[in-house]
C-alpha cells in the first residue's frame, strides 16, 4: 500500500476513515489534517507526531499506546475558547472534527522541549515512591507552596475560567436487558434478548459499535466481520424494543441494577454543542438505567510488556497496531519489532507487513510457538526470535531500536547476549486482562484464573459476563456465549427464548500463552533503566520492588504508595502487571497478592455530565407563594429562606422618600400590636400524616404527649434528635381521629419529612402511617391583632366567639367565599387567625381581606418583623435560636416534655445523660441591655468579668436580638451558662470595636407574660 503525501503514516486506502472528508485541526499550535472516522489519536499518528505529552512525574517524552479507553498518555486539554476549555480528554476517544485545537497537558515552554524534563533526568533517581511524603513535610506551614508547584509540574488539564455555556441533561430509564459493550459477545447478547421480546439497552463507548469486530481479520460467514455487524445493528436499530446508545460509557456499576451511562452526544461535533433550528444541542447526557438483568460484553485490555525504556514514544500495545492499520488505515511508523508472549499478537505483524512495512523482527517469550498465526508469519518470511524477549527500548523522542535477549522468564533473569535491532516501533503484547472494573463497582472481588493469567469477575445477582470479559476469546466461542448470555438474561426477566442464528466463524488453532509481566534485564530492577508499570502516574517496577522493601505488603498499600492506578487510567494497562511484580518481590502468587478495589468513574465524567440540567436557575429552584406578585407590587424587599422568596419587609415612600428597613418594620409592629397585620406564611412546611396509628408515631417523634388530642384542637411540639437536642418545632392539629397537619419551620420542611420517613421505614415499619407534603397545596395567611376578630367577622361563616373558638383551637368554614381552614394560633402573642385555603384561591381571599381591612388599618409585614414580635414573646426559631447543641431543657421548655410517655420519644434518654443533666449547661434567657437604645450584635459572645486577661472565658452568645417599638428598646435572646439561675445578674458583650455592652438577664418574655393579648 502506498502513503498520503501530507499523511506521512497514513495508507492510501484500507480501514473506516471517510478520505473524501479531510478535516483540519490544530495540536499544540500546529495544524494538520485528518479524515472523518478519525480519532484525534489516530489522525496524530497518521501525521507522525510522536509526542503527545511529558509524564506526570519525571516529564519524560511520551507517545500513543493504544487506541481505547485504555490510553494512559495521549490526556489532551481541548477547547478554542476560554469557555469551551475540556481538560483531560484521550485521544483515543476523541473523534476528530473541523476546527479542532487541541493542546499537551504537560511540558515548558512546549512538550517537545520541557524545561522540568532535566528535573527528570538528574533527579529521577532521588524521585523514589513516597518522596513527596518524606521531603515535603517539614516545615508544615510551606506546604500550601509546594503543593502549588507541585501541582504545576504535574501536566493536569485545567478548567476553564469561564462558564460552561453547553447543557447537559439526565435521562431516567428501566429495561429488561441492559448490555454493556457492543462488540461480537454484546451484539449477539443484544439480539437474543431482543428478539425474545425484552426491552434491551445497547452501550457502547466507542463511536461506532461493533468492537473488535471491525479490526479483526478473521471471517465472518466467508465475509468480512464488518459487513455482519451492520445488519446486525439493522436488525436492532429496527425494533422498537431496543435502545442503541454509541459514544455512551458504563461509567458506575450500583446497587440493584441501577447503572450511569455517560453519553457523549455532541463532543464528537464541536467544543461546544452546535446549535440546531436556534437552540444549542445538549453536549453530554447522563442514563440513569434500571435494568433487570444485566449483561457485561465489555471486553478485555490488552497488556504491555514491563521493560525499560518501554515508555518511549514507539512504544505501543500490539492490538493498537492492528486497530490503527485495519480501522484507520494507519502505520504508526516503518520497522516494527513484535515482544510477545502469545499467538494473537502476531495479527500485528501481519497487519504492518501487509501494509508495506518492514517487520524486523517478532521477539517471543515462548520456546516453541506453533499456532496458525505463528505458521502465517512464517510463510510472509518473518524472522521470530524464540525464548527470548525486548529487554530494553533504545532511544529518547522516538523508539531506535530494541535490545533483546533469551530469558528464563520462571527464573526472572537474562540467559543470553543482548543484541540490538534497528527499529521505530516496538509493539508489546504479555496477554490479556478482561475489563472486571464494572463488576467490581458492585462489591465482587474478581477471582485469578491460572489458566487465562487473569482475573475474572464475580457476579452478583442479576448480572452475567460474556466473552472476553469472562476469558473467552476465540470468535466463535464469543459469539456463542454472549448469544447465551443474552438468552438467559431475557428468559430471566419472564420472556421467551429466541432462535437467533449465528455466523460461521472458522476455528483457529492458537498455542498457549506464557505468563510474562515485567521482562528481566541484566541489571537489577533497581539499577536498570526505568521500566514503567503505570505509564500514566510514571509508577515504575523499581517503585513497586522499593515499596515491598519498605513494609508495604498489601496491594492497597502499595497502590497508594506508589500511585500505581491513580488518576483516570484506575489501573487499565499496568494493574496486573503491578500486582505480578509486587508477587513477586514478596514471594507470593498473583491471587494471594490480589487485586485493587475499582470505583466508578471507569472514565472521566464531565461535571455538567453529573450535574445535568441542576445548574443555574434550576440548582437551588425560587419557590414562590401563591402571593408573590401581590408583595412584589406593593414594594416588598425579600430574603431567601430555604428555596423560598419570602417579603422582608415592605417600605413605604413617606414625604417622597423610602422608609428605611428599621423604619419599615417598626411601623409593622405597632401595626400589629395595635391594629392588625397580615403576614404571608405559606411557606411553612406542611404534612398531612394519617393512618390508625398515627396518634402512637406523633407521641415517639415528640416530646410531648399526643394520644388524648381532640379534633378540632391543635398542640404545639418540639421535635429532637436521637442526642436529644432539638431540630425543628411547630404546632400539629387533629383533624380527624386518625388525621393530623404537622407544621414546620420553612427550612425545615424537608428535613422533618426526611426524619419521619426514616424513622418509620427503618425502625418502626410495623406503624400503620403515612405521610405526604402538602406545603404547596395550601396557602397560610396569618391575620393577627387586636382588630383580627373584627375583621375576619366580616368574611367568613365561622362563629368566632371567643368561648366557641378557643386558642388552639381549629375550624372549617368558609373565607371570602372559599373552604378554608381556620387556626386559633399565634406566633406574635396577639389575637391571631391563621386562615389556610388551596393555594389556587389564596390571592382572591388576600385581595378581599385588604377590601374589608382598610378601616381596620391592615397593614401587611414582612418576616423581619415576625422576628420581633414572636421574640417579644420568648417565642424560638429552631436553627436561629437553637444550634443542634440544646436541649428542651435547656430552653426552659419542660412544659412541653411528656417525662412518663409510655413510649420514649426519639432523644427522651439523652436527657438522662451527665452531660445533659449539668447546670452549667447554656440555657436560653433574655437580655435586657442598660441602655436602651442598644441593640446586641446577634451572635456577640458574652463574659461575666470584662476585665479578665485576653482570652476571657466566654459564657454564651446572642442569638436573635432586635429594638422593639413597642418596648422603645433594644432585646435579646441569648444562651447563657446556667443563665436561668442567674435572673438579675449584669452580663457584658465586648465588640470588636472597644466597647464594652451592659445587659441584665432577664426573663425570655418580654411582653405579656400571661398571654392575656392572644387569650381575648
Amino acid at each position: 500500500m502506498t502513503r498520503n503525501a501530507q499523511q506521512s503514516n497514513r495508507l492510501s486506502q484500507g480501514g473506516r476513515i471517510d478520505r473524501s472528508r479531510t478535516l483540519s485541526f490544530t495540536f499544540n499550535g500546529k495544524t494538520y489534517q485528518g479524515h472523518a472516522g478519525d480519532t484525534l489519536a489516530s489522525a496524530l499518528l497518521a501525521n507522525g507526531v510522536d509526542i503527545v505529552n511529558r509524564s506526570f512525574k519525571y516529564s519524560r517524552p511520551r507517545g500513543i499506546v493504544a487506541a481505547g479507553a485504555e490510553e494512559p498518555n495521549a490526556v489532551v486539554q481541548l477547547g478554542k475558547t476560554e469557555a469551551g476549555q475540556v481538560p483531560n480528554v484521550r485521544a483515543t476517544q476523541q473523534a476528530l472534527y473541523e476546527g479542532l485545537e487541541a493542546r499537551s497537558t504537560n511540558g515548558w515552554p512546549n512538550v517537545q522541549r520541557d524545561m522540568m524534563s532535566l528535573v527528570g533526568k538528574l533527579g529521577g533517581q532521588f524521585m523514589p515512591p513516597g518522596f513527596y511524603y518524606k521531603t515535603f513535610m517539614a516545615p508544615a506551614s510551606m506546604w500550601m507552596t509546594y503543593e502549588k508547584y507541585i501541582r504545576k509540574s504535574a501536566g493536569l488539564g485545567r478548567s476553564p475560567m469561564e462558564n460552561d455555556p453547553d447543557i447537559y441533561d439526565h435521562l431516567h430509564q428501566h429495561c429488561d436487558v441492559l448490555v454493556i459493550g457492543a462488540g461480537p459477545a454484546g451484539l449477539a447478547a443484544a439480539l437474543a434478548a431482543a428478539q425474545g421480546g425484552a426491552r434491551v439497552i445497547l452501550a457502547d463507548e466507542q463511536e461506532e459499535m461493533g468492537g473488535s469486530l471491525l479490526d479483526t481479520r478473521e471471517l465472518l460467514d466467508d465475509q468480512p466481520a464488518e459487513q455482519w455487524v451492520a445488519e446486525a445493528l439493522q436488525a436492532l436499530s429496527g425494533m422498537d424494543n431496543v435502545t442503541l446508545l454509541p459514544r455512551t460509557t458504563a461509567n458506575g456499576y450500583h446497587d440493584h441494577n441501577f447503572v450511569t451511562l455517560h453519553e457523549r452526544r455532541t463532543e464528537h461535533l464541536a467544543d461546544t454543542a452546535p446549535l440546531k433550528e436556534g437552540r444549542r444541542q445538549v453536549r453530554a447526557r447522563m442514563h440513569r438505567v434500571r435494568a433487570g438483568r444485566v449483561v457485561l460484553a465489555t471486553g478485555a485490555h490488552e497488556r504491555p510488556l514491563v521493560y525499560a525504556g518501554n515508555d518511549v514514544p514507539g512504544n505501543l500495545v500490539a492490538g493498537a497496531v492492528s486497530t490503527y492499520i485495519r480501522r484507520y488505515g494507519v502505520v504508526p511508523g516503518n520497522k516494527l519489532v513484535l515482544s510477545t508472549s502469545n499467538d494473537h499478537a502476531y495479527r500485528a505483524a501481519l497487519d504492518w507487513a501487509e501494509s508495506g512495512r518492514d517487520v524486523v523482527a517478532i521477539v517471543d517469550a515462548r520456546a516453541n510457538p506453533d499456532g496458525e498465526l505463528v505458521e502465517q508469519a512464517r510463510g510472509r518470511g518473518i524472522k521470530i526470535i524464540t525464548g527470548s524477549a525486548v529487554i530494553e527500548a533504545k532511544g529518547e523522542n522516538r523508539v531506535r531500536g530494541a535490545r533483546v535477549a533469551k530469558i528464563d522468564a520462571e527464573g526472572f533473569r537474562v540467559i543470553g547476549e543482548a543484541t540490538t535491532l534497528d527499529c521505530d516501533t516496538i509493539a508489546s503484547s504479555g496477554g490479556y486482562s478482561p475489563v472486571i472494573h464494572l463488576a467490581s463497582h458492585t462489591g465482587a472481588r474478581p477471582t485469578w484464573s491460572d489458566d487465562l493469567l487473569g482475573f475474572v469477575p464475580n457476579l452478583v445477582k442479576g448480572v452475567a459476563a460474556a466473552g472476553s470479559a469472562r476469558g473467552v476469546y476465540a470468535t466463535a466461542d464469543v459469539l456463542a456465549d454472549g448469544l447465551t448470555a443474552g438468552a438467559n438474561a431475557a428468559q430471566e426477566a419472564g420472556f421467551e427464548a429466541a432462535d437467533v442464528r449465528l455466523p460461521q466463524v472458522a476455528a483457529r488453532r492458537d498455542g498457549a500463552a506464557c505468563a510474562l509481566y515485567q521482562v528481566p534485564h541484566e541489571k537489577p530492577t533497581l539499577r536498570a533503566p526505568k521500566q514503567f508499570v503505570d505509564l500514566q502516574n510514571d509508577v515504575t517496577a523499581a517503585g513497586i520492588e522499593l515499596a515491598t522493601r519498605e513494609g508495604f505488603e498489601s496491594i492497597e498499600h502499595v497502590k497508594r504508595y506508589t500511585a500505581m492506578g491513580f488518576g483516570t487510567d484506575q489501573g487499565k494497562l499496568g494493574n496486573i502487571n503491578g500486582m505480578a511484580i509486587a508477587a513477586r518481590c514478596l514471594g507470593r502468587t498473583i491471587p494471594e497478592v490480589g487485586t485493587t478495589v475499582f470505583r466508578p468513574n471507569y472514565t472521566p465524567v464531565a461535571f455538567g455530565a453529573i450535574v445535568g440540567r441542576h445548574c443555574r436557575e434550576l440548582f437551588d429552584p425560587e419557590r414562590y407563594t401563591a402571593m408573590h406578585q401581590w408583595h412584589v407590587e406593593h414594594g416588598a424587599e425579600f430574603e431567601d429562606v430555604g428555596q423560598w422568596k419570602r417579603p422582608w419587609y415592605f417600605p413605604r415612600k413617606v414625604n417622597g422618600k423610602t422608609e428605611t428597613m428599621h423604619e419599615a418594620v417598626a411601623r409593622e409592629c405597632l401595626a400589629v400590636r395595635e391594629k392588625v397585620g397580615i403576614l404571608d406564611a405559606s411557606t411553612l412546611g406542611k404534612i398531612d400524616i394519617q393512618g390508625p396509628d398515627a396518634r402512637e408515631f406523633l407521641g415517639r417523634v415528640y416530646t410531648n404527649k399526643w394520644a388524648k388530642l381532640d379534633p378540632g384542637r391543635v398542640r404545639y411540639g418540639l421535635m429532637c434528635k436521637d442526642d436529644g437536642m432539638v431540630f425543628d418545632d411547630g404546632t400539629t392539629s387533629c383533624l380527624g381521629e386518625n388525621h393530623f397537619l404537622m407544621t414546620t419551620t420553612t427550612g425545615g420542611a424537608a428535613g422533618v419529612l426526611e426524619w419521619l420517613e426514616i424513622w418509620h421505614q427503618t425502625e418502626w415499619p410495623e406503624l400503620d402511617v403515612y405521610f405526604n407534603s402538602v406545603t404547596d397545596h395550601w396557602a397560610t395567611m396569618t391575620v393577627t391583632g387586636p382588630e383580627a376578630r373584627k375583621l375576619m367577622a366580616e368574611v367568613t361563616d365561622i362563629d368566632l366567639d371567643k368561648d366557641s373558638f378557643k386558642f388552639m383551637d381549629w375550624r372549617e368554614g368558609q373565607v371570602a367565599g372559599v373552604p378554608a381552614r381556620v387556626f386559633r394560633i399565634s406566633f406574635t402573642g396577639e389575637l391571631a387567625y391563621e386562615i389556610n385555603v388551596q393555594a389556587n384561591y389564596a390571592m382572591h381571599v388576600w385581595e378581599t381581606l385588604f377590601a374589608h381591612g382598610d378601616k381596620y388599618g391592615l397593614t401587611p409585614y414582612g418576616t423581619e418583623t415576625m422576628h420581633v414580635l414572636r421574640a417579644e414573646k420568648g417565642f424560638i426559631i429552631a436553627g436561629q435560636d437553637t444550634d443542634g447543641s440544646v436541649t428542651p431543657e435547656d430552653l426552659g421548655m419542660q412544659w412541653a416534655i411528656g417525662y412518663d410517655k409510655p413510649f420514649p420519644w426519639i432523644g427522651k434518654r439523652a436527657l438522662s445523660r451527665p452531660d445533659t443533666s449539668r447546670t452549667d449547661r447554656k440555657q436560653l434567657v433574655g437580655l435586657k441591655p442598660k441602655d436602651t437604645k442598644v441593640v446586641l450584635e446577634e451572635g456577640a459572645q458574652i463574659v461575666l468579668d470584662p476585665n479578665h486577661a485576653i482570652p476571657m472565658p466566654m459564657v454564651g452568645h446572642v442569638t436573635s436580638s432586635y429594638y422593639s417599638p413597642t418596648l422603645d428598646s433594644g432585646f435579646a435572646l441569648a444562651v447563657v451558662k446556667g443563665g436561668q439561675q442567674k435572673m438579675g445578674e449584669t452580663v457584658y458583650l465586648p465588640m470588636a470595636d472597644g466597647q464594652v455592652h451592659e445587659a441584665e438577664i432577664v426573663s425570655t418574655i418580654f411582653l405579656d407574660p400571661k398571654g392575656e393579648r392572644q387569650n381575648v
